[in-house]
């Protein structure tokens, strides 16, 4: 199987130009990867990184040459969602915006579907 490009998933225009700063800083591809963990204050959690490359199930979207990538797994948990980059009095962030998440908490770092 091969990475296939999505639309199940959107990266914003802001969270594409903030990967791609923050990938040229480190000397790094400009690839942001968003899975699902158990846990959290709400049952699963967000977790983002930095990819050095694309794997074999990972869903793909690109915006302004900038990919997020999400394993197979977590697509499940994560299908239609946005990922967007934040800034607010309370910090600069990266939050989904997940359609399937029937709660969440207040630090939007967790859901539960």
């Amino acid at each position: 199987m091969t990475a296939t490009a999505q639309t199940d998933i959107a990266l914003t225009p802001a969270a594409a130009a903030r990967v791609a700063a923050i990938a040229e800083k480190q000397n790094k591809p400009a690839i942001l990867r968003l899975s699902v963990e158990g846990g959290g204050c709400s049952g699963f959690q967000y977790k983002f990184g930095f990819a050095d490359g694309v794997e074999a199930d990972d869903s793909i979207a690109e915006t302004d040459g900038v990919r997020l990538v999400v394993d197979s797994v977590s697509l499940d948990l994560v299908r239609g969602c946005s990922v967007d980059y934040v800034e607010s009095l309370g910090g600069a962030a990266f939050r989904v915006e997940n359609p399937n998440a029937a709660a969440g908490c207040g630090c939007g770092s967790s859901f539960a579907v």
